[in-house]
């Protein structure tokens, strides 16, 4: 199991700094996270941790080399569930980072369908909704399939963190040699669910692993909140039971890459020696 980074480590630095950032703390690999289309201010200015979905791969590429990190995954989280529109992420930015990712040599882009923003989004019924994140994904997944990508669904919605929503919309995606999910540890219990659920249901299905632990002062949320974007807490100092979720996978032979998306450096740092002690132990 590969242990990486979350990349936007250190509040309004640049993505070099936030690739830099992990490498100081003996991580050799990291996600690709916040990124857009075009251009954007906060990055020429330097308080933004973001690429472009338009870059040249080389630039980035120097970045992480230049930092000796090996990037691992290409976050595409989105908002499915929403009507299309222009100031959306959506369709066309997974695709473009399904592309990006290929001519950069990852092998995993991963998306979610977020929390809806509008009337028309809170108003789908379980069923509506799993059609329209099939509808948004359908031209995604054929790029993916087209250049050797594996699209993973995380745990990060109301369909995706429950584990019968979940199947259901892996069963309607189809193209199971294409899709496959991220575990979120954090958000899939925040969610409702319990992780080592996720694990006993989908197995080899998991590509992988969002590795978060949750404080106390989550539980009133559980089941009405769906993903946050970084824990507070190292792991194994929250609510979350991680080493049966450790030997669960083992168990499911999942030796892939996993991402720590925790705050704070000495969180960080106690978190991979606990995960190392505990992969030790299963």
């Amino acid at each position: 199991m590969r242990i990486g980074c979350f990349a936007l480590v250190e509040p309004f630095s640049p993505m070099r700094r936030q690739f830099q950032a992990i490498a100081e703390m003996g991580i050799k690999y990291a996600d690709l996270t916040d990124n857009h289309d075009g251009g954007m201010l906060g990055v020429e200015y330097g308080f933004a941790a973001s690429v472009s979905l338009d870059s040249h791969p080389a630039k980035i590429r120097e970045m992480s080399e230049s930092a000796g990190l090996t990037l691992t995954s290409f976050c595409a989280h989105a908002n499915l569930l929403d009507p299309p529109s222009p100031d959306i992420y959506g369709t066309n930015q997974i695709i473009k980072a399904i592309r990006l990712a290929h001519l950069l040599g990852i092998k995993h882009v991963i998306t979610t369908e977020g929390d809806p923003k509008t009337d028309f989004g809170r108003n789908l019924t379980p069923a509506q909704q799993i059609f329209a994140i099939c509808e948004k994904l359908h031209a995604p997944i054929q790029w993916a399939e087209e250049l050797g990508i594996e699209l993973l669904l995380e745990t990060h919605g109301q369909v995706t963190d429950s584990v019968q929503t979940m199947g259901e919309l892996l069963e309607r995606l189809g193209h199971e040699q294409t899709v496959g999910i991220c575990l979120d540890t954090g958000n899939s219990w925040l969610g409702g669910a319990e992780p080592l659920d996720h694990v006993k249901a989908f197995g080899s299905r998991i590509k992988h692993i969002h590795w978060k632990d949750m404080g106390p002062e989550w539980q009133a949320k559980r089941g009405t909140e769906f993903g946050c974007g970084m824990a507070t807490v190292a792991l194994g100092s929250g609510v979350i039971d991680l080493p049966p979720v450790i030997k669960a996978l083992q168990d499911a032979n999942f030796d892939g890459a996993t991402t720590l998306e925790i705050a704070g450096a000495d969180n960080v740092k106690k978190s991979v020696e606990r995960l190392k002690k505990w992969t030790q132990a299963c």
